[in-house]
């Protein structure tokens, strides 16, 4: 049995060199983890403070944008007025014209209409100053023969 104890105080230095082998393991791969958690957070913590640079940048930038006019908004805004002013008058010049187109229609047409009625009108008269020509001679004729046969 003195073989099995001595051998078993062998295993007992092993169990212990092997736990202390595990412990001293574990710790390095924890000391390990623990040196990479850090990397990783200051990384993120010098992320997170260009984050936070880049958005005060961006503030600076919109406050700007947000301030900064256009140097000739006001002569467009004037301009843009005018515009509206113009085209307004243009209506109403247009329904105006269109009015007055229809007014100069209606008297074109009663001026044809009486143009028409003058010509009939003359065409009448030149007929009748040649019926009564005619007559008057045919009765300056008879009255020529009335004179001429009492002679």
């Amino acid at each position: 049995m003195t073989s099995k104890n001595g051998s078993g105080g062998n295993d007992r230095n092993e169990d212990e060199m092997m736990s202390k082998l595990t412990i001293s393991t574990l710790q390095a791969r924890e000391e390990e983890i623990e040196k990479k958690k850090m990397e990783v957070k200051e990384k993120v913590e010098f992320q997170l403070t260009r984050a936070e640079e880049e958005a005060k940048r961006l503030a600076q930038i919109w406050e700007e944008l947000e301030v900064m006019g256009d140097p000739m908004e006001k002569e467009v805004g004037n301009v843009r007025k005018r515009i509206d002013t113009v085209k307004r008058e243009l209506k109403s010049l247009g329904q105006i014209c269109q009015k007055k187109e229809k007014e100069c229609k209606e008297v074109q047409d009663i001026f044809n209409e009486k143009s028409n009625e003058k010509a009939q009108l003359l065409a009448t008269l030149m007929e009748l100053l040649g019926q009564s020509e005619k007559w008057r001679m045919k009765k300056l004729e008879e009255l020529n023969k009335n004179i001429e046969s009492t002679n």
